[in-house]
């Protein structure tokens, strides 16, 4: 029962719209299959960390859920800046359970309990937007994260998870921070960042929590294993 994390997939099996046009992005889709099947069985759980689909609604998302369908392991989806199709929890459980998505869940305001692990995670807010609105979202998703570490109850090690980073060198979403530090977090995953972004991701250990990208270029398509 080993637990992984992927973020950003960018899956565009339902609509047009193609990562291979972008450098390092040539041929992914193969790769990525072919990386998931060698390193993961139907006992593992995977953090998928946002922006998982290109689909703009729901319905749309059936081929690129159809391919996550058929991967092994059970899977977890993050919201993401580009998951346009994420609607309400109960619409999404839903449409999973209608379309016999049966490996697919969602993590939003809830956690996942692996053994003596439990995942916890939300979407994040970039930390430099400091407009009235930057500032009201990036309060809601404290609480969204705040809510999915205290759904994980008892649980002893609980792990987050992000889709936008929650620091960068010389700064960090301190709202975000502060609630990983109430609930004693040690490990922080976390996507969004691409291409050159990726050399300025923060990686490792700082002030007791270790940080780590898992965007799916920034982990050249092959899954992080986290335990």
């Amino acid at each position: 029962m080993a637990i992984f994390a992927i973020g950003d997939m960018h899956l565009s099996l339902g609509t047009d719209k193609p990562m291979d046009v972008f450098p390092g992005w040539e041929g992914y889709l193969p790769r990525l299959e072919a990386s998931w099947r060698k390193l993961i069985g139907p006992d593992d759980t995977v953090v998928l960390a946002g922006d998982t689909s290109w689909a703009m609604n729901l319905n749309d998302t059936k081929a690129d859920f159809a391919f996550i369908q058929n991967l092994p392991g059970q899977k977890w989806l993050l919201k993401g800046n580009h998951d346009y199709w994420w609607t309400t929890t109960r619409k999404m459980e839903n449409f999973l359970t209608a379309n016999g998505f049966d490996t697919l869940h969602i993590l939003h305001n809830n956690a996942c309990t692996v053994g003596n692990v439990a995942l916890c995670g939300t979407r994040g807010w970039p930390f430099d937007d400091v407009a009235a609105q930057g500032e009201k979202l990036m309060a809601r998703e404290a609480g969204r994260l705040r809510m999915s570490l205290q759904a994980a109850g008892d649980v002893a090690e609980k792990i987050a998870f992000l889709h936008y980073p929650p620091i960068y060198p010389g700064a960090q979403a301190q709202e975000l921070v502060d609630v990983l530090n109430e609930f004693g977090v040690t490990e922080c995953y976390y996507g969004h960042l691409h291409g050159k972004s990726i050399r300025y991701a923060t990686q490792g250990e700082r002030d007791g929590i270790t940080y780590r990208l898992i965007s799916a270029d920034g982990l050249s398509f092959c899954p992080y294993k986290i335990r």
